[in-house]
C-alpha cells in the first residue's frame, strides 16, 4: 500500500496575533503536486514491537512526524489492529521534499500516514476527524489531510478553507541553508509584534485575492512576514532572493511562476 505526500508553498503568510507561545496566522497554502514524498507500507523481515521507519531523515524516529502521527492515532482510536500492524509491517519513505525548507514535507508525510493507516486498518475516520488528530501533530498537518489544491489557512493551522482557483505552475529552488522555524518565529516576535494590526488588515484583503494576482501585485517581503526575520538569521538567503521569487513559510525555499504558466 502506497500513499503520496505532496509539498506546498505559502503564497502569502501573515502573522495576525498570538496565543500564548503560539502565533496566529493567515496564509494561502498551495499544493505542489509534482514534488512529493512516497510512503509505502511493507512487511517486516522479522516481526517486532519496534516501530520501523525507513528513509533518509534528519532526526531520530521518535521525533519524526510520522512516528508522532502513529502515536496520536493510537491514542485517539485505541485500535489494537493499528498497534499490531506495525509489529508485522514498516513504513518506507522515499524523500523528495527537502527538509527545513518551508515546503511542509514533515507535515505532509504525517497526513499521508494518517490516511494510509485509516485505510489499511479500516478505522472508519472521516476527514474532519483525521484533521483534528493531525492538528495535535503539527500546524500544517490539517491542510494536507484535507488535500485541497489551494486553501486559506488560519488560527494556528487548524482552520482550513478551500480556495477555488486555477492551479499555478510553480518552480522552486531550495538553497542548502537550514532555517530554524522556531528561531524565525522568535525573531519575528522580537521585532514585528507592533505590526499585527496592519498584518491583519492585509491578510483580510489577501485572503480574497487569487494567488496569481497576489504574485503579480506584491513582493516577497510584503507577502511573507517571516521573510525579513529569516533573512536576519540567515543572511545567505539574500543570494537567492531575486526578482520574481517569493519565500515559502519560514524558509528556505523560494518559488516563482514558471515561464509556461505565464
Amino acid at each position: 500500500m502506497t500513499q503520496k505526500a505532496c509539498a506546498k508553498v505559502n503564497i502569502f503568510l501573515k502573522i495576525v496575533g498570538t496565543r500564548g507561545d503560539y502565533h496566529l496566522l493567515s496564509s494561502r497554502f498551495m499544493q505542489l503536486p509534482e514534488l512529493f514524498d512516497t510512503l509505502t507500507l511493507q512487511p517486516k523481515e522479522k516481526p517486532s514491537k519496534i516501530f520501523s521507519l525507513i528513509g533518509e531523515f534528519g532526526c531520530a524516529t521518535e521525533k519524526n512526524t510520522i512516528y508522532k502521527a502513529w502515536q496520536a492515532l493510537l491514542q485517539s482510536t485505541g485500535s489494537r489492529t493499528l498497534e499490531t500492524l506495525f509489529q508485522s509491517h514498516e513504513i518506507h519513505v522515499e524523500k523528495r521534499i527537502p527538509e527545513f525548507a518551508g515546503l511542509g514535507g514533515g507535515s505532509s508525510d504525517a497526513a499521508a500516514f494518517l490516511h494510509l493507516c485509516n485505510e489499511a486498518c479500516e478505522l472508519g475516520l472521516d476527514t474532519l476527524e483525521l484533521a483534528k488528530i493531525g492538528a495535535t501533530i503539527g500546524a500544517d498537518v490539517p491542510f494536507f489531510v484535507y488535500g485541497y489544491p489551494s486553501a486559506n489557512v488560519s488560527g494556528i493551522g487548524e482552520i482550513v478553507e478551500p480556495f477555488d482557483e486555477a492551479p499555478l505552475g510553480l518552480v522552486t529552488k531550495t538553497p542548502d541553508i537550514r532555517c530554524d522555524t522556531a528561531a524565525v518565529y522568535r525573531a519575528f516576535r522580537e521585532t514585528q509584534l507592533h505590526r499585527l494590526s496592519d498584518n491583519a488588515r492585509e491578510a483580510e484583503r489577501f485572503a480574497q485575492m487569487p494567488s496569481a494576482a497576489l504574485l503579480n501585485e506584491y513582493d516577497a517581503r510584503t507577502l511573507n512576514d517571516l521573510f525579513a526575520p529569516a533573512l536576519s538569521l540567515c543572511p545567505g538567503l539574500n543570494a537567492y532572493a531575486g526578482e520574481g521569487w517569493f519565500f515559502s513559510g519560514s524558509g528556505s525555499t523560494f518559488f516563482k511562476r514558471s515561464t509556461s504558466d505565464g
